[in-house]
């Protein structure tokens, strides 16, 4: 029996890597085969892909040895960087090297680069409307992914520009969700004031990695903004109070108040939002929720987001 085809896939134990080898493996008629690439093969997320069918392998982005030995022999590869686990731009534009020059060296017919725009296109260094930080980004996180992208078209890959979007969950993982106040009503906040913001199941960001693979080469060279719904504040808040059981009053903040709120980095997301907020039409147009739902039509909407996760959204 031919072997099919192996998409290597960076942080396999992941959101978005774990979206896309799931989206693979749980398809019957799926033409690849899956190789999981984790820091870790014994943790718990990797044995699961194992379980699932895919070929578990130890790889770390910040050895590129590791990485160029673990995409030998692939088909494609899903490249993504997680810049909070290191705050540090110049380090996610090194993890994205390293990731390029083995897609080149491996001679990879497909490399999917999970990427973010430059705010600096926005908002210049130079204008005072928010804080320059690190000496010359506006948001690092989105800068430092945009910086690196001239990697993979200088070496001449043939790569899709994965345009990422709001990832539902952080109203799970990072202290997003609604809070009480005084009165007790609970209450999300968000730095958008009534602007409509990009967003998605995180996992679902795979599933439309997944539809790009096997649409191939019409993908080459293109950038792909992915999002399942543009909701406004209020929006989101109506749907957090279906999944609570109880009214959520959405309350915008300032985006300068936002970043004095003293949590690390919360300088670098008040300025995200408040770029989403000044130029959501541009944002939401970067990211086609027609195309997302053709390349991964089971991609959840909020509702059923909430919905599935209800239990899990923590409320004080």
């Amino acid at each position: 029996m031919q072997q099919k085809p192996i998409v290597a896939i960076a942080g396999a134990t992941g959101a978005q890597g774990g979206g896309l080898a799931r989206a693979i493996l749980k398809d019957p008629e799926s033409p690849f085969a899956v190789r999981a690439l984790t820091r870790d093969p014994a943790s718990p997320r990797a044995q699961e892909l194992a379980r699932l069918g895919a070929e578990v392998v130890a790889a770390d982005v910040d050895q590129p040895e590791s990485v160029a030995e673990a995409f030998e022999g692939a088909y494609a590869a899903y490249c993504v960087t997680f810049y909070w686990d290191h705050f540090s731009p110049e380090k996610e534009v090194a993890q994205a090297s390293a990731m390029a020059h083995a897609a080149k060296k491996a001679g990879l017919g497909h490399v999917i680069w999970s990427t973010l725009e430059d705010t600096r296109q926005f908002v210049p260094l130079q204008d005072g409307r928010m804080p320059t930080l690190m000496g010359r980004y506006k948001v690092p996180h989105f800068d430092s992914k945009a910086e690196a992208d001239a990697i993979f078209a200088e070496l001449g890959l043939p790569v899709t520009y994965l345009v990422t979007s709001f990832y539902w969950d952080n109203f799970i993982h990072s202290g997003l969700g609604p809070v009480r106040d005084d009165s007790g009503r609970l209450v999300l906040t968000l730095p958008v004031a009534d602007a409509k913001l990009p967003g998605i199941a995180a996992a679902d960001i795979g599933g439309c990695a997944y539809g790009i693979l096997r649409r191939g080469a019409e993908f080459h060279g293109a950038r792909v903004g992915v999002a399942s719904e543009h909701l406004t504040g209020a929006d989101m808040a109506a749907g957090l109070a279906e999944a609570v059981g109880e009214p959520v009053e959405y309350r915008p903040m300032p985006p300068a108040v936002f970043r004095q709120l003293g949590f690390p980095h919360a300088d670098d997301l008040g300025n995200m939002f408040q770029v989403f907020a000044e130029f959501s039409e541009a944002f939401c147009r970067a990211r086609d929720t027609r195309l997302s739902r053709e390349l991964n039509p089971d991609m959840l909407s909020f509702r059923q987001w909430v919905e599935i996760h209800r239990g899990r959204i923590p409320v004080a």
